[in-house]
């Protein structure tokens, strides 16, 4: 099927002529005609396959111009990068319309986002706690809200925004159309879907939660993190096809630390984000890193769901995700858009049972490639590898006939209780009584 096909309007079919899409994606197909009919929707697709354009199109086509520019469109977003992702897309698609769109998000100053929204606008996109934050101050008036969507909901469960949503949904109008996207069909899921939707359609993406199959996977069998770094350095240095480089390193120290040593070892070319790093930080590195000024950027897994570069070539897992399902989210930042890609994951010993579920879990058997011999081994363990070590409890000894919580006190902490002789102890120590009225 071709865009054309679909009920689109000039505008959006000459915005997507400009980017330079002719074709939808299977979930872009299957949700428009049910979004079209103002059904709600709990859309369930993996990541990269175009779930953001899914809902925006259908949208943008229902949207009518309003004089009051007060926000007919709210869509809610995890984090920071995917409300600019969000943003990006919408303006892309309105190019040709007389559309206004506004990003929302924590971190920053309120007043400039407030100052925004006063100017007016048809959509905004917003993280939920700085959605509560406007509308609480009144700047952000919500009567005109329409359509409500909820991106990346499972990973908003993670981040523990479920009672921002449930303010957010007594705040907007109760008449209005609930679209859900997720990558996973989860309890939770499910249990948002009976509290607040309306005879949903459910659609779920073809292979859903599987790895893209235009994903080359390669595994190394690494001891540490500090052998690690050194097999990472070795890989950028030696292989050409390293070109654009996202780098997934679970722990804030460990980024910084593999960023530290990169650097060290003359690699200028590589950026570092992570939550501890301000907004404007975070921006920079990320448009530097898209507009191809930098090869490799590193980030924890704020990045494994909210960053949508064109090109990235290479993903490299420098540990095993703790959330499996992060696995997919990780590796899904490349191949995408028809591209091919690779993803590159470093084993250590302690993870080996982990990857081994995350290869039962997606069907996988992934082949483990052999140490460069030229790698320098490392000896030992980084203080946030130690942390995930298992804790051996000591056995207690105790006497089979006597309670576990029970042991003989010690002679100088026996308690016992007596009755004190005020009288006589007054006596001893006055010579005398002191007894009242004496």
């Amino acid at each position: 099927m071709q865009f054309s096909e679909l009920n689109l309007n000039k505008p959006l079919l000459r915005a997507l002529e400009d980017l330079q899409f002719s074709s939808p994606t299977p979930i872009q197909e299957k949700v428009f005609s049910v979004l079209m009919s103002g059904r709600d929707l709990a859309g369930i697709a993996r990541t990269g396959t175009g779930k953001t354009f899914a809902y925006l199109l259908p949208l943008l086509r229902m949207w009518t111009f309003s004089k009051d520019k007060l926000p007919q469109i709210l869509v809610l977003v995890p984090t920071r990068e995917l409300v600019m992702q969000v943003v990006e897309s919408a303006k892309a698609l309105s190019t040709y319309m007389s559309f206004d769109v506004v990003g929302v998000y924590g971190g920053v100053n309120m007043k400039s986002q407030a100052a925004e929204l006063m100017q007016g606008c048809d959509m905004v996109v917003a993280t939920p706690g700085r959605f509560t934050d406007l509308a609480a101050a009144g700047v952000l008036k919500v009567k005109n809200i329409k359509k409500l969507v909820i991106d990346e909901f499972d990973m908003m469960l993670d981040l523990g925004f479920r009672p921002q949503l449930d303010l957010i949904f007594n705040k907007i109008p109760e008449r209005r159309q609930n679209l859900l996207f997720s990558a996973t069909l989860s309890e939770e899921v499910g249990s948002l879907i009976g509290d607040i939707f309306k005879t949903p359609i459910i659609i779920e993406d073809d292979d859903i939660g599987t790895p893209i199959e235009s994903i080359l996977q390669k595994t190394y069998a690494v001891p540490n993190f500090k052998t690690k770094i050194n097999l990472l350095d070795l890989l950028l240095g030696n292989d050409p096809d390293m070109q654009k480089n996202l780098i997934f390193v679970a722990q804030k120290s460990a980024a910084d630390l593999l960023f530290q040593e990169l650097k060290s070892r003359g690699m200028e070319s590589v950026e570092v984000i992570h939550s501890n790093k301000s907004q404007n930080y975070r921006f920079r590195a990320i448009k530097s890193f898209s507009d191809g000024e930098i090869k490799t950027l590193i980030s924890t897994d704020i990045g494994s769901r909210g960053l949508d570069i064109k090109g990235i070539t290479h993903v490299v897992n420098m540990d095993v995700p703790t959330e499996k399902t992060d696995y997919v989210h990780r590796i899904g930042r490349t191949g995408r858009g028809g591209n091919s890609g690779t993803a590159i994951s470093f084993v250590s010993p302690k993870e080996e049972e982990d990857f081994a579920e995350i290869e039962e879990m997606y069907q996988l058997q992934l082949q483990r490639i052999p140490l460069p011999p030229y790698l320098e081994i490392e000896e030992g363990l980084l203080p946030f590898e130690m942390e995930h070590e298992s804790i051996k409890v000591p056995t207690v000894k105790t006497d089979a006939n006597i309670g576990a919580a029970f042991h003989e006190k010690l002679e100088k902490n026996k308690k016992v209780n007596k009755r004190r002789d005020i009288e006589a102890e007054k006596k001893l120590k006055y010579g005398k009584s002191y007894r009242k009225g004496m």
